[in-house]
């Protein structure tokens, strides 16, 4: 559906102000609903300088327009995205649009986070009805100035004109429009009016990000600062029995070593001193809990899968008595290693811990939270915080766990200084937040030519982080459907991963179906549509797809890949799955080369409602893609004693250059608002590969990563 025209918007989700150097208007606003909508400024924002404002509009007395983007940057494209939509409702020329990046402010908004592909969703209406708001208090100001009514005058790219062709720019009305009353009623623009919304824009980091000045964490520098180089426990489990520094105090440039908890900080004028001195600390660490292997973890998920003890988290009818009454029974389990996330930009944050004041500098996922837990471990309070957020380069999931600014700042602390913690790569892949190990057991009933039972269980180490999502399809397809989970708790530290629940169960679901279908002698494609068929008038609150939208993005990518039509020595597979609000459907096309798959090509249907830019949805869409196929193919990551079997790329496996496939992107066309692109179009993938392999070899695949799992004459096996 369209969403409404006709908007009601609160008088106290703007502030305003005239009194700019230069003069002009500053307007303030509510991002998000979720937001504080009664919060007043803390001081009368007159009297602030510009750079103390997040998230306001500045428009200028010659119509330059300033947008503060509020979330953090990951690379998904909110900074350019969110100000398109502001943009477009005020009616302006994107060529005169500045956009600069927010600081954290708790006191205003309540989701100043990058993470679960909402950043879009969320602020689409607060966003749009910001612009309106603001192109209407600049009308009023125009047709006051003319003496006409207001709805007798239109605006085009910054500039109002009147029914007698007379015109003014925004810049010329901005002084005038600041003093005037905030309207409560405002009418968005209809979307096929949109001129901004759904054309290319370019990245507005582009140029900054080419010719490489500073934006990111890595980047940032203060006069006095010093880095920092953590040692940490080697292996999980362990903790710091005792060391010795002399060596590292020795090292030259280094200034001071400090003992944190069970780790030691190495402090230096730059970075390759500060890590040269860790290397020379000698220290000793004794067991604090059990250190486990990655195979202690296979023979538990195994016996949690085997065992009775699950949490249930949706039954529809009976599962056992559809299994005992079945015809058939189908019944596989699959399984995937620990994964690293391996950000291109290591973690890295400064603090600089005053009396006064906490500064915190840097790439983080969840400012907000982050800021909160400095300020209880150092026992301050949260408005003594200043954090600002640089541009991240990568996160995945890894930057929303702020460990590494809780050590910036408890150094900082001690040492009395300003401090930059830098990880390098072995510390980062050594003292991460991983994705969990995990196993999935699928089975289905068949009678009388039709699915009658879905059990669905899950076994993972830490799925309190994890788990599953009972209600994304099959739910409410099948008759009799059950869902449960089991949970193993260990010490080995684990989190969200790049669409987190979904990058390993679709795998795992999808390759099902697709066996099941072979098991039933029925089309896999169809047996989908048909499934979908069961779920259309649902009244069932619970479902969160569309079997609407997921027929629609099944039967595009059928269109879209040549579906069946592919020359000899080709072998397709296919995929469909609903996550972070967005629907997608993928295909793959492998070639067999000396017994080895390799991935042409993947078309990939993503139906995500309006596309706010085209140019960058489809880098993000091509992105999850050659992620997913790069770790499905390739991600390996195991423990032995609590010790990572890989600390850098020469042993762990990343997709390289020449393997990635052409990836063809379609986007359904919509005027529902928009959902979540930066991580839905990973976890199809997976299974579309496996399915294709199995066209290619004859053999199902049930284990990540699919080329760790061939055996010496590099034949596929399951």
């Amino acid at each position: 559906m369209t969403p409404s025209n006709q908007i009601a918007f609160s008088r106290r989700s703007f502030l305003k102000t005239s009194s700019l150097a230069g003069g002009g208007m500053l307007i303030g606003f509510n991002l998000f609903t979720a937001c504080k909508a009664d919060t007043a400024p803390p001081v009368d924002i007159a009297e602030l300088d510009f750079n103390d404002f997040n998230a306001f509009i500045k428009i200028a007395d010659n119509g330059k327009v300033t947008i503060f983007s509020p979330n953090p940057e990951i690379g998904q494209g909110v900074k350019t995205s969110m100000p398109m939509i502001i943009a477009e409702e005020l009616d302006v020329a994107w060529k005169d649009v500045h956009v600069a990046q927010g600081i954290l402010d708790t006191k205003n908004y309540t989701r100043q986070v990058a993470g679960g592909s909402q950043s879009l969703r969320q602020g689409w209406t607060p966003l749009r009805q910001t612009g309106a708001t603001a192109r209407q208090m600049l009308v009023n100001a125009a047709a006051a100035k003319w003496g006409v009514d207001p709805s007798e005058c239109s605006t085009s790219e910054g500039v109002i004109t009147n029914a007698s062709g007379d015109k003014l720019g925004y810049g010329e009305v901005v002084i005038d429009a600041a003093k005037m009353e905030i309207p409560e009623d405002v009418k968005l623009k209809d979307p096929k009016d949109f001129t901004i919304v759904g054309q290319d824009a370019f990245n507005v980091d582009l140029d900054e990000i080419v010719t490489g000045k500073p934006l990111y964490g890595m980047d940032f520098k203060r006069e006095g600062m010093l880095y920092a180089s953590v040692l940490r426990p080697p292996a999980f489990g362990q903790v710091l029995d005792a060391y010795d520094d002399s060596a590292a105090r020795a090292v030259e440039g280094v200034s001071n070593v400090i003992r944190f908890g069970d780790k030691i900080a190495v402090l230096a004028n730059n970075t390759w001193t500060a890590m040269k001195g860790k290397k020379a600390l000698k220290a000793s660490w004794k067991e604090g809990t059990k250190a486990e292997s990655s195979s202690d973890h296979d023979k538990i998920l195994t016996g949690l899968l085997d065992g009775k003890e699950f949490e249930t988290l949706r039954k529809d009818g009976d599962v056992k008595k559809a299994f005992a009454q079945a015809d058939q029974v189908l019944e596989r389990t699959y399984e995937s290693p620990f994964l690293p996330h391996n950000c291109m930009e290591p973690m890295n944050f400064f603090a600089d811990v005053r009396t006064d004041k906490i500064e915190l500098v840097g790439p983080i996922q969840t400012p907000a939270g982050t800021a909160r837990r400095v300020a209880q471990m150092l026992g301050r309070n949260e408005s003594e915080i200043h954090l600002e957020m640089t541009r991240m380069g990568g996160g995945f999931g890894r930057r929303l766990y702020g460990d590494f600014v809780l050590e910036a700042a408890e150094v900082s602390h001690l040492a009395k200084s300003p401090v930059k913690v830098v990880f390098s790569r072995e510390d980062d892949m050594s003292s991460g937040i991983y994705r969990p190990s995990i196993k999935y057991r699928i089975a289905a009933s068949v009678k009388d030519g039709k699915v009658t039972g879905y059990h669905l269980k899950e076994a993972s180490v830490n799925s309190n982080m994890y788990g599953l999502i009972p209600n994304f399809f099959p739910a409410g397809a099948v008759e009799n459907y059950q869902v449960d989970v089991a949970n193993y708790d260990s010490n080995i530290s684990t989190g969200a991963w790049r669409a987190p629940y979904t990058n390993f169960l679709a795998f795992a679901e999808q390759s099902f179906f697709d066996e099941l279908a072979d098991t039933m002698g029925v089309d896999r494609i169809q047996l989908r549509l048909d499934l979908l068929q069961n779920v259309k008038g649902t009244t069932d609150d619970r479902i969160q797809y569309s079997p609407e939208r997921m027929e629609g993005v099944i039967k595009m990518a059928v269109d879209k890949s040549g579906w069946g039509k592919k020359q000899d020595g080709v072998y397709q597979g296919f995929s469909a799955y609903y996550c972070h609000n967005t629907h997608v459907a993928e295909v793959a096309d492998i070639e067999m080369d000396k017994g080895l798959p390799v991935v042409k090509k993947v078309t990939c249907v993503v139906d995500c409602g309006i596309v706010v830019n085209p140019m960058g949805a489809k880098n993000q869409a091509q992105g999850g893609v050659i992620d997913g196929v790069g770790h499905a193919m390739y991600g390996d990551f195991t423990f032995t004693d609590g010790v990572p079997d890989a600390n850098n790329f020469q042993n762990y496996r990343l997709i390289r250059m020449n393997e990635t496939p052409k990836v063809e992107v379609h986007f359904v066309e919509s005027d529902i608002a928009p959902t979540g692109l930066g991580e839905p179009t990973l976890p199809p993938v997976g299974a579309a590969i496996a399915n294709a392999i199995h066209s290619a070899t004859g053999t199902r695949l049930t284990k990540f990563p699919f080329i760790k799992h061939m055996d010496a004459t590099k034949k596929v096996i399951g």
